[in-house]
């Protein structure tokens, strides 16, 4: 594994985006992205997704010049379109939008409809906690998890981002609606190990702890079984409704197709009535109770959603971002 800047690697992601077609600008905070994810640790949806991000661009997918705009409004509500432009871009843009409205209104909320795939979705997590506020933001996706009950797969694992502002570092929920993202199983597979539960079913239907199994037959546990299915099924209904834009039902199955999705981002101000330093303290106060708790093995640790990230940024900022050779090899022949 090589160990590379992240200026170096930003600057190499922004070189191919600039020859696709991005403004310098728009290439730069593009490519940010891309080397942020893979600072803090989501490996399968930094760097390494990179390359298929660009088959994407390529195939008419994702227009490389198009920006989100308004296209109705009401309040501390908007609905925009994503004219199918680089998701993440008008991700960023559409939660900063929420945030202003957070801020002018108490709640802010931005449906996003007829855009692309938003990368790592804990990003706008962050963005929102560390600008103050809560965030709250989904997803859908193409069809990949079977319903609770059913044999194939027409739900989303649509991701769901719960974030909390916490001046001593923020608490960030970033979790997909299987019990295994597909990018975890990936991880599992590449390193050569089991899951520790049940993870989904193999191609003759048997529950099986394989991740390989488990993405060669599309057949993932829903999160919480018939628990997450369902959270899934009403995160797709509603991120559609907002935005009169597409459901998973209705997005290609194809990974390098899947465009035109739908996306939801809420923030919530601590201190739309005022400052509120009790707000921390309650934050602070949860936290503490997991710290508190004796973990189940010796020498463990009960950890909130989020600390590990910090960890992992810290690290990987100062030595370098972790970079497969190939995949460092492909990105510079491009």
């Amino acid at each position: 594994m090589n160990r590379i800047p992240f200026s170096e690697v930003q600057a190499a992601l922004a070189g191919v985006l600039r020859k696709l077609g991005f403004a310098a600008d728009r290439a730069d905070t593009c490519a940010r992205l891309f080397a942020e994810t893979t600072r803090d640790g989501v490996y399968t949806h930094g760097i390494n997704r990179f390359a298929r991000f660009v088959v994407t661009i390529r195939n008419g997918s994702v227009n490389p010049l198009a920006e989100p705009g308004v296209t109705a409004r009401l309040g501390a509500l908007e609905r925009w379109d994503g004219h199918r432009g680089p998701g993440n871009l008008a991700a960023l843009a559409a939660m900063e939008r929420a945030i202003v409205l957070g801020r002018e209104h108490g709640v802010g909320c931005v449906a996003l409809g007829n855009t692309n795939h938003w990368m790592r979705g804990g990003t706008y997590g962050w963005q929102a906690a560390e600008a103050g506020v809560i965030g709250i933001c989904w997803t859908n996706t193409m069809p990949n998890l079977p319903p609770w009950g059913g044999a194939e797969r027409v739900i989303g694992n649509n991701p769901l981002i719960i974030a909390v502002p916490r001046a001593s570092g923020p608490v960030v929920l970033d979790m997909a609606m299987s019990q295994f993202s597909y990018g975890a199983l990936e991880s599992y597979r590449k390193r050569g190990e089991m899951l520790p539960v049940d993870g989904g079913f193999d191609a003759s239907g048997n529950l099986t702890r394989d991740p390989g199994a488990i993405e060669e037959s599309w057949r993932p546990l829903p999160a919480g079984y018939w628990k997450g299915s369902g959270l899934a099924v009403v995160l797709d209904m509603i991120a559609a409704m907002m935005t009169l834009g597409k459901a998973t039902c209705q997005i290609s199955s194809d990974p390098v197709l899947e465009t035109g999705i739908s996306q939801m981002f809420l923030a919530l101000n601590p201190e739309a009535f005022g400052p509120a330093p009790e707000a921390d303290k309650i934050a602070d106060a949860v936290v503490a109770s997991l710290d508190n708790c004796p973990p189940t093995k010796p020498g463990g640790k009960v950890r909130y959603p989020g600390e590990q990230t910090l960890q992992i940024r810290e690290e990987n900022a100062r030595l370098g971002l972790p970079v497969e050779p190939a995949v460092w090899a492909e990105i510079l022949a491009m």
